[in-house]
């Protein structure tokens, strides 16, 4: 609601970088524009080691097997176990190569500097398989649960519970876009909410119905740190006794989980480009981020880098690190969106807004208190991560983009 709001007061389409920089300044956009590097590239990186554990199982599926060291990352933390639970891989470092991840990325990086146009009807398509392919899941798989996985409900507390939500936040990323509609909306003030609102429950209740149904048909601990958790239960499942069914239903949430997948890569890649593009256009990065391919009019430079940003990365970590990187980078940016909105308020009270967040300052606040609170659910790991991140980039900003932003011969 809160993004919502933010958008409604720019005229034109883009990300909080976009908004933040025609109102805040140079300096709150930078902060934000170098922040939403770091989610949409982890966040990327995370769903393309999704994409290539489920890809290996779509093989595995037809009977065909390749060498571990080139789909499995170089760095698995926990390290690496087959579905009986023997050790493939100790903790730690390991020679190896995530082949399909970092493919994946750069077969879709190659479509994104052609150029490609995404149509409503499309997308309508992939979404209808997507969810088709999470409610076979639920009633499939629904009859082989067995409640005493549940017990206790909570293994590790509320702590756990505090964590688990912190690491899964990353998956609600594409919100923010909804609220970039606020001027195409008939009538925003009603529209958006219900749009923004409708669509978080909706997922949000296709989340628990997963979550549920996997839990209660697999021991939880034998999930940790599975990139294609659903398939692989699935597979279990399908071994065993009166569960030949499952065999036909793990196929297909495997094409429909791949085309999800594949639809988000290519929408983020995207968003992560156009803000090197729009970051260099304004001067804050080198300018052949923005330069404009010939032939195909696409950010071509930005694009490419891009790709191998995410790519490289995506085939060395495992799906826990980088995940972990990408929630804190997105809840770092909706606190600063929550507090871009009390400020503007506060600044700005006369200016047009096409919608306004209802009750006054009580959801900015409650925005800003309940993302810090998941912040504090992440590895401390992960906050000194974020922290040299930041630092790089106000080093960088200092020392080189203040002087060479549009705004630099006036200061």
């Amino acid at each position: 609601l809160c993004y919502a709001e933010l958008a409604s007061m720019i005229p034109i389409a883009g990300s909080a970088y976009t908004y933040t920089y025609a109102t805040l300044g140079e300096l709150v956009a930078w902060i934000i524009g170098w922040d939403l590097i770091l989610e949409y590239a982890f966040s990327n990186m995370s769903v393309s080691v999704g994409f290539a554990a489920h890809i290996v199982d779509l093989f595995d599926w037809f009977g065909v097997q390749f060498p571990l060291k080139w789909i499995s990352p170089a760095y698995l933390p926990t390290g690496l176990q087959d579905l009986a639970g023997k050790d493939l891989y100790p903790a730690g470092w390991h020679f190896g190569f995530n082949v399909p991840a970092f493919l994946i990325v750069m077969i879709l990086t190659v479509i994104l500097v052609r150029g490609i146009r995404e149509s409503a009807r499309t997308n309508n398509i992939l979404v209808l398989i997507k969810i088709t392919a999470i409610l076979v899941f639920i009633f499939a798989a629904s009859s082989f649960v067995k409640p005493h996985y549940w017990h206790p409900f909570m293994p590790n507390g509320f702590t756990g519970v505090l964590a688990g939500g912190s690491i899964i936040f990353f998956t609600y990323i594409g919100f923010d876009s909804v609220s970039t509609a606020a001027e195409e909306c008939n009538r925003p003030q009603r529209d958006l909410p219900i749009g923004i609102l409708a669509t978080l429950v909706a997922c949000t209740l296709l989340y628990g119905g997963v979550a549920i149904t996997l839990s209660g048909i697999v021991p939880w601990q034998s999930i940790m740190g599975d990139a294609a958790p659903v398939v692989n239960a699935l597979k279990r499942l399908s071994l065993q006794p009166g569960g030949s069914s499952l065999h036909w239903v793990r196929l297909f949430v495997l094409i429909g989980a791949m085309l999800g997948m594949i639809s988000s890569i290519l929408v983020f890649q995207l968003g992560q480009a156009r803000v090197w593009f729009a970051m260099s256009r304004d001067r804050l990065l080198p300018t052949v981020f923005s330069n404009i391919h010939k032939r195909y009019r696409t950010p071509a430079v930005a694009t490419w880098v891009a790709g191998f940003v995410v790519g490289i990365p995506a085939g060395m970590l495992d799906i826990g690190t980088v995940s972990n990187l990408s929630n804190i980078g997105t809840l770092f940016a909706f606190v600063l969106v929550s507090i871009a909105v009390l400020i503007l308020r506060y600044r700005e009270p006369e200016r047009h807004r096409a919608f306004r967040a209802p009750l006054g300052p009580v959801f900015p606040v409650l925005s800003i208190i309940f993302c810090i609170v998941l912040m504090m659910g992440l590895e401390v790991l992960t906050w000194l991560a974020f922290f040299v991140w930041l630092l790089i980039g106000l080093l960088i900003y200092f020392f080189y983009s203040r002087h060479r932003s549009e705004f630099a011969p006036q200061r």
